[in-house]
Parts: C-alpha cells; sequence; structure tokens
C-alpha cells in the first residue's frame, strides 16, 4: 500500500507561518505520561526496501510532488507494496478532527478543502496506471457533511480520467451528518470500507469521538443501498481485548452483511498513543481467520502485518471470484 497526501499544489502554497511549522502533532496526548513500548517479536521485523520497484514508485511519488504516510509511519509493509505500486490517496488535508489515541495523523483545526484535489488525484491515477485505488480520509466533523460531497467529486473525477481503475474507498463514519453516507454510495465505488478499528468494549479509550453501533449500523446500510456493492472492515488486535470479543465483532459485522475481514497486530506510533497491551502471535491470527470463514465472510485477510489497504487491488480481485463462486453455488 502506497498512502499518499494529495500535495500537488505544494509549490504554489503559501510559506508556513512559525506558529504552524511549531504546532504540536498531537495537542490532546502532549500531557499524557510515555506508555510502555513492548519490544517486537521476530514475525514483525520486515527488512529494509531495496527493490527496483520500490525506488521506482518512490520516484514516481517524488515527481508528482506527493508525500507518503508510509514514509511517515514507518509502515512494516513499504517494501512489498510500493515494489507492486499499489496506492492509498489520503484526501481532505492531513489533520483530523478526531483524537483516537491508535492514530498518529495530526489533531486539529483542518484547512477548508481543495477544490482541485480531485482532478489531482484522478491525474496522479492515470499517470501511474493504477488498476485499483484506495481512497481514504481524515475525519472531517467541521464540515457539514463530513466529506461525503468530495468524496462524490473524487469518485467521479477518477471514473472520467481512469475509467478502468476499480475504486475503493475507506471512510469515516459520518456521525451526525444525515445523508452523507447515502451520497457517498450514489457515486458508486467498486468497494466501501469502513474500519471498527477495535472491540465495543475499547471505544472509550481507543475511538472515543465514534460510536460502535453507529458504525456497524452504517455499513449495514451501505448494503440496503445497494446489496450489490462489496463491503469491508477491518479492527487492530493487541490492544486488551479478549477473544471473546473479536468473535462477537465477528458476528456484528456479519449481521451487517459485510463481505471482507482485515485484522492486524496494532503497532504504536509513539509513547504517548495507547501502548500495544501485547503482540498477537500468528497462530492466533490463523485461528481468526479460520472462524471469521466459518462465520460467512467472502475474504478474510489476517496476519500480524495485515493493513486495511495491505493488497487491496489483488484482494478485490479475489473477493470478486469468491463472490461468483458463491452465486454458482446457490
Amino acid at each position: 500500500m502506497v498512502t499518499i497526501l494529495d500535495r500537488t499544489n505544494l509549490s504554489n502554497a503559501a510559506p508556513l507561518a512559525p506558529a504552524d511549522e511549531k504546532r504540536v502533532r498531537h495537542p490532546e496526548k502532549a500531557h499524557k505520561p510515555d506508555t510502555e513500548v513492548l519490544r517486537k517479536p521476530e514475525w514483525i521485523r520486515v527488512k529494509a526496501p531495496t527493490s527496483k520497484g520500490y525506488h521506482e514508485t518512490r520516484e514516481l511519488v517524488r515527481s508528482h510532488k506527493l508525500v507518503t504516510v508510509c514514509e511517515e509511519a514507518g509502515c512494516p509493509n513499504i517494501g512489498e507494496c510500493w515494489d507492486k505500486k499499489h496506492a492509498t490517496f489520503m484526501i481532505m488535508g492531513e489533520i483530523c478532527t478526531r483524537a483516537c489515541a491508535f492514530c498518529n495523523v495530526a489533531t486539529g483545526k483542518p484547512n477548508p478543502l481543495d477544490l482541485d484535489e480531485p482532478a489531482n488525484v484522478a491525474k496522479a491515477v492515470r499517470q501511474m496506471g493504477l488498476q485499483h485505488v484506495v481512497i481514504t480520509s481524515v475525519d472531517r466533523d467541521d464540515l457539514a457533511d463530513g466529506g461525503a460531497e468530495h468524496f462524490e467529486k473524487v469518485i467521479w473525477a477518477i471514473r472520467e480520467a481512469s475509467p478502468e481503475t476499480t475504486i475503493e474507498i475507506l471512510t469515516p463514519d459520518f456521525l451526525k451528518k444525515p445523508g452523507a453516507l447515502e451520497r457517498v454510495v450514489a457515486a458508486k465505488p467498486d468497494v466501501f470500507n469502513h474500519n471498527m478499528e477495535t472491540v465495543p468494549g475499547n471505544y472509550l479509550t481507543v475511538r472515543p469521538g465514534a460510536r460502535y453501533f453507529h458504525s456497524v449500523r452504517l455499513l449495514q446500510r451501505v448494503k440496503e443501498l445497494d446489496p450489490t456493492m462489496f463491503t469491508k472492515s477491518g479492527i487492530m488486535v493487541g490492544l486488551g481485548e479478549e477473544r471473546n470479543e473479536v468473535l462477537q465483532l465477528m458476528d456484528d459485522l456479519r449481521s451487517a452483511d459485510v463481505d471482507f475481514l482485515t485484522i492486524g497486530q496494532y503497532l504504536q506510533p509513539t509513547r504517548k498513543h495507547h501502548k500495544v497491551e501485547r503482540f498477537v502471535t500468528p497462530e492466533e491470527f490463523k485461528s481468526y481467520e479460520d472462524i471469521a470463514y466459518t462465520k460467512g465472510f467472502l475474504m478474510v485477510s489476517s496476519s500480524p502485518l495485515t493493513r486495511s489497504s495491505h493488497h487491496a487491488g489483488d484482494d478485490f480481485a479475489r473477493l470478486k471470484a469468491a463472490r461468483e463462486k458463491m452465486v454458482a453455488k446457490a
């Protein structure tokens, strides 16, 4: 996965004021005590990226004047994903209105939307020759529609510029934004992804700005609006959840007819973020995968290094094949 912040207009942007340059990335976490950082086990560690494909992708990113979250966050999959030129665009700016305990995206008051962003994203998709693209965003609680119209415009622009590209979106929860979800679904992305992130018992400490059953209902509503649209959700483990809580979450997602579940290991961005309670073993991840398939998910990706958009293009092809196989059996 190449997670990209669109900065195609960066060269024309006004220079940052000194106050902006010194802005604290996570002001809400600054007062918190440092947490313990556990030593990573062998199954989490990866080799430094050196492949030709990785360097070609890096040059593409540089030539488009783009900045990658993969580099800034030190994503463990960067070598593999960049080698395959996989891409995820992050729209609506770099500043989130939420302050989740696990996330390294900056928190604060966002800037106004870039009206040229849909066209710029579409141009990059076409020039990079992407067969499958993932569009994600920060939370924009400051906007009346939570950014739904902007998602629409990005999807439409990509359809026009690169009609053969399949589109997966990873959206916020559009909490208290009536009509927002309906607008995004009407734009017809191929995959609608909204991550639950963790089990309900962790929401107050891990994802305090969100509501667990609202997120479940949002995914269920997508299927009511368009039963043919693939839906997807993901969680992190290692945040103190119990096994039975994960299994209940699976049942909740299946009640919403979610097609695809991803499960990955939570990795702590800084000492100010929620600590890793434990590293879940590969054997436990495989057990979760087996159980999820028995519960009826069409696709499951469960491993320590699984991330929501990891292998998204390949997984979309497998997802379509799994549905076709299921329909053929019916």
